[in-house]
């Protein structure tokens, strides 16, 4: 019995994969040209399905309320959808949506969690953003170490602002601190 379910799904899987895709790619060719309700339409098709893609642009559609009425708990649902399976700006936005509470909550915790599964992922921007949580304590305890250390990982992946943000540190800790948090980056390049 498990067998049989098992391969039904797997047939499944694999014959609506590609029509998924193909809703997709309709919607993204939608949107580009402007016709927002075609896309919305052949979005929430595939993300239904459980492409994380779709579903991250149909959340984006609610965001920005382009071919539907915006609605941040709908761009907050289908935002959880897509960071649930990986996707990395999903990831990365939905720590933006706790951080601000839009469509939920205010939630620190939150917000630094889904930053950090993007910033391991070598997201600059969750990496700068994590960078200042460690700063101000915003969600986890303020480590200046480690705020550094996120810092400078969103400098090798070329953030604009994260030179700013690494002198700013630079100049707040020990050298202690300062070599500790050298030292962790190092060893994190090495490990790439």
């Amino acid at each position: 019995m498990m067998r049989s379910l098992l391969s039904t799904l797997m047939v499944w899987t694999v014959l609506s994969f590609p029509a998924l895709h193909a809703d997709y790619e309709d919607g993204v060719e939608a949107a580009a040209a402007g016709d927002y309700a075609t896309a919305l339409q052949e979005f929430t098709v595939a993300a239904e399905a459980g492409l994380d893609l779709a579903q991250y642009n149909l959340a984006i559609l609610y965001f920005t309320g382009q071919g539907v009425a915006q609605d941040y708990a709908e761009a907050m649902r289908w935002t959880l959808a897509a960071a649930e399976q990986g996707h990395l700006n999903a990831q990365f936005n939905l720590g933006a949506l706790y951080y601000t509470g839009t469509g939920t909550a205010v939630d620190m915790a939150q917000a630094f969690a889904w930053y950090e599964r993007a910033a391991e992922s070598q997201h600059a921007g969750a990496q700068y953003n994590l960078a200042t949580m460690y700063e101000l304590g915003e969600g986890v305890e303020a480590d200046l170490v480690r705020a550094h250390f996120w810092a400078s990982a969103a400098q090798y992946n070329e953030f604009a602002d994260a030179p700013a943000l690494l002198e700013r540190l630079s100049a707040a800790m020990t050298p202690d601190q300062l070599s500790a948090a050298r030292q962790a980056f190092a060893q994190w390049l090495l490990a790439l």
